[in-house]
C-alpha cells in the first residue's frame, strides 16, 4: 500500500493560505473571499485526513478517494505558490524603496483579466475539493490531531560506522573468510567466494570488516569495492572497477576495447581482491565475459561476492558458498539493547520492558537490521503500551516476505511523526548506494516544501538537520561519513530501507526510458534512467505527452539531453520544483526556463561546456538552491541574478576575475570552487545579511579578501583551500583594523595556503573569540608561529587541528613547544599525527 501523503500536503496549503503576504495579495486583487472559501474548505477536509489515511490499509474506496484529495491538493498548492510568486516579483521590482511604498505597491491591483482568471482557477479548485469532500461520509472519518514528533534524548551515536566495535556476532565468520582469502589456488589464479544471505543480515557489513581487516590489507597490492545491485552490465562495471583503481579517472569516452584494455593491462601480475557488492545477476554468459577480463591477476587474487540468492552464488563461485545465518539471540539481544536503551539503564530501570523487548527480538528471527530498526524506534518510548503495541502488532502475520524484515520496517515507518513519512519516502530518489550528501536532502526536501517551521528562529537548513537525526537515530539512514567534519557528511540507506522508501512512494516517483508505455498518470517526481533518447524531436515531445504536466521533479540522472528536449519540458511542465541536469553537455538553457515560476532547486553541476545563462534565469525568484560547480567554461552569472530573492545556496565555478553581488538577503551558503580567475573576493559583503557558509577553493589566482568580509555578522562557517597566491585576510593595514567583525563563527579552516603567513588579526576580536569553537590549520607551511597574545581570549575552542605546517608543528609539541602554553586551554588538539584530549 503506497502513501498518499494527503494530510502533509493539505497542511501546507492551510499554511500558506494562512500567510499574511497571501492575504494581502489576496486582497489587493479582488481574490481574498475566494481564497478564505478555499481556506475553509481545506481545513474541514484536513481535519480527518490522518484518521483516513491510517484507515486506508483495508478499505480501497477509502484509498482511491485520498488519492483524488492528494492531486487536488497538488493543484491547490500550484495555484498559491503563483500569488507567491506574484508577490516576490513586485518585491523585486519595488527594490530600493521605502516599506511603505513597497506595500503600497504589492497592493496595486493587477489587470482585470488577470484577476479574473485567478479567482476562477481558485474557485475551480475549491468546487473541486468539495465534490471531493462530499464523500467522505462514507468512511465515518473522525477529526484528529497529529502525532506529535518525538524530541529523542541525548545519545552517543546516532548513526552506523562500520567499526569492528559495532559489528556483534560475526567474529566466526570473519576468520573464516579472511582465512579464504589468504588460500593460494591450485587450479586458478582468481578465485571467487560468495557470501549468501537474505537482506539485513549484514553481507555488506561483513564484507567491509574482512576488506578492513590489518592482514588482507598487507596480503593483496590492490583492493577494490564495487557496488553491482540490479543493472549487471559488464562495460558499466568495467568503468566502475576502473575508476576505483585509477583514483576517478574519466572513461567516458573509452570503447569496450579500450576498457578492456585498461583492466587487463591495471591487473595484469597483480595479486588483487576485487569486491563485487549486492549481485543479483543470474545469466552466466555475462557473469564469464566479466570474469574473462579479471584472469590476468596473481595466483591468489580473490572474488568476494555478496548476494542474496543461492542461484548467483553456484553461477560465480569457485569457493563453497558462505552462507549467512541468523544471529544468536544472545546477540540479537545486545544489539536490542543496545539501540533501545542508554547504558546499564535496561536493568536497572526497565526491567519489564527488557523483558518485552526479549519477546520483540524472538520475532526478528536473528536479522540485526530488523533489531536494530526496532530498537531505534523503541528507545525514545517508556511506556510498557507502547511497547506491547509493536509487539502484538498484526503487521507481522501480514508481512512474511524476508523473513519478516519488511515488517519490522514498515512498524518503524509506521511510528515515524507524520512530517518525516515524506520526506523518507522521496529519498528514494536518491539511487541504491548512492552516498547521499546531507545539505543535498535538506535542499531536495526544502524545494518540496516538506520541511515545516516550528515558529522558532531555526532556518529551514537547522530544522532539516533535525529532521535527518531523527532518521539516523531510527537506523532508517547509515554508514555516515564526515567528508568536513562539523560541516559536511554523507550516508546511504540499506538497499531494504530503500526498497521500503520506494514502495511508500509509488505513488509519487517513477523512473522512466523512453521505452515505457504504462507510465502512471499522476507522478509528481521523474528520472530518466537511459541515454538512448529519440532520434527524432518529435518522438520525445509525444513521449512527454503521456506525463503528469504538473510534474515536479525532474531528474536526467547523468543522462545528456538535447537543448531542444529541455525547451520542450519547460513549455509542458510548468510546476517544476526540482530540476537535476548534472553532467549535461549543452552550451546554453532554453530562455523559457525564466517560465518555470515553481522551480526552487537547480543543478548544472559538472556542465563542462555551458558558456552562458539567459537573463531569464533572474525570473525565478522562488529559486533557492544553484548549483553550478564544475562549469568550467562558465564566463560569467547574469547581471540580475540579485532578483533571484529567495536564493539560499549558490555553489559556483566561473571564469570570472571578480564578481559583485547585491540585494541576495536570503543566501545563507556560498561556495566558490575552481574559480581559476578569481582575482578579488565581492565588494559589497555587508549586503549577505544571512551569509551562515562560505568556502572558498582551488581559486589559484585569488591574492586577498575583501575587507568587508568581516561585516556577515551571521557567518558560521569560513573555509579556505587551495589559494596559492593569497598571502593576507586582513584587508586593512595594521593600526587600521574595524572593530566591527564576525559575530557569529563557529568553525575556520584554512588549507594549502602556501602563502599565507600568519593568521588574520579579526580572530582574536572579542565577537569571534566568544563564538569560535573549531579552528583547523593545514598545510600553511608560511605560518611559523601563533600569535604571541590573544589565543588564550579563544574561551569556546573546542577543537585545534595544525598539520603539515612544519615549523609551527614543532612549536606547538605538547608541553615542550614554544607555543604550548598558548593552547594548552583547548580541550581537543591534533597536532601533526599526534591527538590530545585534555579536559580540565
Amino acid at each position: 500500500m503506497a502513501e498518499s501523503f494527503a494530510f502533509g500536503i493539505a497542511g501546507r496549503v492551510l499554511g500558506k493560505l494562512a500567510s499574511a503576504i497571501i492575504q494581502e495579495v489576496g486582497l489587493a486583487w479582488g481574490v481574498k473571499s475566494e481564497l478564505e472559501d478555499l481556506k475553509d474548505t481545506s481545513s474541514a477536509i484536513h481535519a480527518v485526513l490522518l484518521d483516513a489515511e491510517e484507515k486506508q490499509a483495508t478499505n480501497h474506496q477509502l484509498r482511491n478517494w485520498l488519492g483524488k484529495l492528494r492531486d487536488a491538493f497538488y493543484d491547490a498548492e500550484d495555484i498559491v505558490d503563483e500569488f507567491e510568486y506574484e508577490a516576490l516579483h513586485r518585491q523585486v521590482v519595488a527594490r530600493g524603496s521605502s516599506k511603505s511604498k513597497v506595500r503600497s505597491f504589492l497592493s496595486k491591483p493587477k489587470s482585470v483579466a488577470f484577476n479574473l482568471e485567478m479567482g476562477r482557477r481558485v474557485k475551480k479548485i475549491r468546487e473541486r475539493l468539495d465534490k471531493i469532500a462530499a464523500d467522505k461520509s462514507k468512511f465515518n472519518l473522525i477529526e484528529g490531531l497529529p502525532n506529535t514528533p518525538v524530541v529523542l534524548r541525548k545519545r552517543e551515536m546516532t548513526h552506523s560506522f562500520v567499526q569492528t566495535t559495532d559489528v556483534i556476532g560475526r567474529d566466526c565468520e570473519k576468520e573464516n573468510i579472511v582465512g579464504l582469502l589468504m588460500q593460494p589456488s591450485d587450479t586458478e589464479n582468481v578465485s571467487v567466494i560468495p557470501i549468501v544471505g537474505i537482506g539485513g543480515l549484514g553481507k555488506t557489513t561483513l564484507a567491509k570488516l574482512v576488506y578492513k581487516d590489518e592482514r588482507v590489507v598487507g596480503h593483496f597490492s590492490t583492493k577494490v569495492w564495487v557496488y553491482v545491485s540490479e543493472e549487471f552490465d559488464v562495460e558499466m562495471l568495467v568503468t566502475k572497477i576502473l575508476k576505483e583503481m585509477k583514483g576517478g579517472e574519466s572513461y567516458s569516452d573509452f570503447s569496450m576495447e579500450q576498457l578492456q584494455s585498461h583492466l587487463r593491462n591495471g591487473l595484469d601480475g597483480k595479486k588483487f581482491l576485487l569486491v563485487l557488492d549486492d549481485v543479483w545477476n543470474q545469466d552466466r554468459e555475462k557473469w564469464l565475459k566479466l570474469k574473462e577480463l579479471l584472469m590476468g591477476g596473481a595466483n591468489g587474487s580473490k572474488i568476494l561476492v555478496t548476494t542474496r540468492k543461492k542461484s548467483v552464488a553456484s553461477i560465480m563461485g569457485s569457493f563453497p558458498m558462505q552462507e549467512l545465518k541468523g544471529l544468536s539471540k544472545k546477540d540479537c539481544l545486545s544489539i536490542f539493547v543496545k539501540c533501545a536503551f542508554n547504558d546499564g539503564e535496561d536493568k536497572q530501570y526497565y526491567p519489564n520492558l527488557l523483558k518485552i523487548g526479549k519477546q520483540i527480538v524472538e520475532k526478528c528471527a536473528g536479522v540485526p537490521l530488523a533489531v536494530r530498526s526496532l530498537g531505534s524506534l523503541l528507545y525514545s518510548k517508556k511506556d510498557e503500551r507502547d511497547w506491547v503495541s509493536i509487539r502484538d502488532s498484526e503487521i507481522w502475520k501480514s508481512e512474511q516476505n524476508q523473513d519478516g524484515i519488511m515488517a519490522v520496517l514498515k512498524l518503524s515507518y509506521y511510528d515515524l511523526p507524520h512530517h518525516l513519512k515524506q520526506c523518507l519516502a522521496l529519498s528514494s530518489m536518491f539511487r541504491k548506494n548512492f552516498e547521499i550528501g546531507s545539505q543535498d536532502l535538506i535542499k531536495f526536501w526544502m524545494a518540496q516544501d516538506l520541511i515545516q517551521s516550528v515558529g522558532q528562529n531555526a532556518t529551514m537548513e537547522d530544522i532539516g538537520e533535525t529532521y535527518i537525526n531523527d532518521l539516523l537515530s531510527r537506523s532508517f539512514f547509515q554508514d555516515v561519513e564526515e567528508t568536513l567534519p562539523g560541516v559536511f557528511y554523507t550516508f546511504k540507506m540499506h538497499d531494504l530501507v530503500h526498497d521500503l522508501a520506494m514502495f511508500f512512494a509509488q505513488n509519487e516517483y517513477f523512473t522512466l526510458s523512453f521505452r515505457h508505455e504504462d507510465i502512471p498518470k499522476r507522478i509528481q517526481h521523474v528520472s530518466f534512467s537511459n541515454t538512448h533518447w529519440p532520434n527524432e524531436e518529435y518522438e520525445a515531445s509525444r513521449f512527454l505527452e503521456k506525463l503528469n504536466s504538473a510534474i515536479r521533479t525532474i531528474d536526467f540522472l547523468s543522462a545528456s539531453c538535447s537543448k531542444s528536449f529541455l525547451n520542450a519540458c519547460f513549455l509542458r511542465f510548468k510546476c517544476i520544483r526540482v530540476l537535476e541536469l548534472s553532467e549535461s553537455c549543452f552550451e546554453a538553457l532554453p530562455n523559457s526556463i525564466g517560465d518555470l515560476k515553481h522551480l526552487r532547486y537547480l543543478s548544472l553541476a559538472e556542465n563542462t561546456v555551458i558558456k552562458k545563462l539567459p537573463s531569464s534565469i533572474c525570473k525565478l525568484y522562488h529559486l533557492q538552491t544553484l548549483f553550478l560547480f564544475g562549469c568550467s567554461e562558465l564566463e560569467e552569472l547574469p547581471r540580475g541574478i540579485g532578483n533571484m530573492i529567495s536564493l539560499r545556496s549558490l555553489v559556483m565555478t566561473t571564469k570570472q576575475r571578480d564578481i559583485s553581488f547585491q540585494w541576495l538577503n536570503s543566501l545563507q551558503d556560498l561556495h566558490f570552487i575552481h574559480c581559476l580567475n578569481f582575482e578579488f573576493l565581492f565588494k559589497g559583503m555587508g549586503s549577505l545579511t544571512a551569509l551562515r557558509k562560505l568556502t572558498i577553493g582551488n581559486c589559484p589566482n585569488l591574492a586577498s579578501l575583501s575587507p568587508s568580509i568581516k561585516l556577515l555578522t551571521m557567518l558560521e562557517v569560513l573555509i579556505i583551500t587551495s589559494c596559492e597566491k593569497l598571502e593576507f585576510m586582513d584587508g586593512e593595514a595594521e593600526g587600521q583594523e574595524d572593530t566591527q567583525t564576525f559575530g557569529s563563527l563557529r568553525i575556520l579552516r584554512f588549507q594549502d595556503l602556501p602563502r599565507l603567513e600568519a593568521l588574520p588579526r579579526w580572530l582574536l576580536h572579542d565577537t569571534t573569540s566568544n563564538t569560535l569553537r573549531q579552528l583547523v590549520i593545514a598545510a600553511c607551511p608560511n605560518i611559523r608561529a601563533l600569535p604571541e597574545t590573544g589565543l588564550q581570549k579563544l574561551t569556546h575552542l573546542q577543537k585545534l587541528e595544525i598539520e603539515d605546517c612544519p615549523q609551527l608543528t614543532e612549536r606547538c609539541k605538547a608541553k615542550t613547544g614554544e607555543d604550548w602554553q598558548r593552547i594548552a586551554h583547548i580541550p581537543d588538539i591534533y597536532v601533526a599525527e599526534k591527538r590530545f584530549h585534555l579536559f580540565r
